[in-house]
């Protein structure tokens, strides 16, 4: 197994190629973006910001990275690991991205998994905390800061890409993979967390309709469910699974509290992964 950089990115200023000269990617144009020295790149202009900090805070990061090692979700890393790698060619080298890659544990997973497959992997994540400890953890791979609204990657230049319980941007990943190519989406089931979520909120919504349909350009080919039960033992774990869910935000102060005061909790952890392929045009 080889991993190596994917390199086919653009500028996120004019949409030129971008070229890696030493220290930094340049464009044709003259645009020029410093790598840091800890080796990810920032390609997020100031205008495609919502805010000065956006994205996951360095405390969510932290929190993330230390539920994820305890390896809880080590099961979901494994099955999106067999499920990129299905099918692919022995003597071909793999070009993915992980959309919205967090602290970079799914590829970290991927690259383990991966055996004899040459790699390029690529992971975005527009909180700059996150992209930083992933560049710490995975030397080999490149790693950007950037939206998946706008991806700073060439057309038709991916093999696979990952969407991680994140918020998909079809047209986006559609653009970026070549035909022939596949989106990997996992997706929270109607019982995902579902213990933490009768703790923190007063009643728990209606599941969703699970949609059986494809969006636009692609055409799905699988999906699996995901499911088992695991141990959180003490109130770190599960203050830190609550800290990288969006319901740390949703819930009360009262459910907040409520969640603070369990010293251990039996959680379901409940998945779907779906296969997309992008049909070519």
């Amino acid at each position: 197994m080889s991993t190596t950089s994917f390199e086919a990115l653009i500028c996120p200023l004019d949409g030129d190629s971008l070229h890696r000269k030493g220290g930094a990617w340049q464009c044709e144009t003259g645009h020029g973006f410093d790598i840091a020295r800890q080796g990810y790149v920032h390609l997020l202009p100031v205008q495609r910001k919502r805010s000065h900090d956006p994205g996951d805070s360095k405390e969510m990061v932290a929190a993330r990275r230390r539920f994820l090692e305890s390896g809880h979700y080590q099961p979901i890393a494994e099955a999106v690991a067999r499920t990129v790698l299905v099918s692919v060619a022995p003597d071909a080298t793999l070009s993915c991205l992980d959309a919205g890659c967090g602290e970079g544990y799914y590829l970290r997973g991927l690259e383990s998994a991966a055996d004899t497959q040459a790699l390029a992997l690529l992971g975005v994540d527009i909180s700059k905390w996150a992209v930083l400890a992933a560049a710490k953890r995975q030397k080999a791979a490149t790693w950007v800061v950037g939206t998946n609204a706008h991806l700073p990657v060439q057309t038709s230049s991916l093999d696979r890409v990952l969407c991680m319980f994140g918020f998909p941007a079809y047209a986006e990943f559609a653009r970026v993979l070549k035909p022939g190519g596949e989106l990997i989406q996992v997706d929270a089931g109607p019982d995902h967390l579902r213990e933490l979520r009768e703790v923190i909120y007063p009643s728990l919504k209606a599941p969703r309709v699970e949609d059986d349909g494809a969006p636009e350009g692609f055409s799905r080919v699988g999906r699996e469910t995901l499911r088992y039960t695991a141990e959180l033992e003490s109130a770190e774990q599960i203050a830190d699974l609550l800290a990288m869910t969006p319901h740390l935000h949703r819930a009360s102060a009262e459910g907040r509290a409520r969640a603070a005061a369990l010293e251990a909790l039996t959680i379901t952890v409940d998945v779907t992964i779906t296969r997309f392929i992008h049909a070519a045009d």
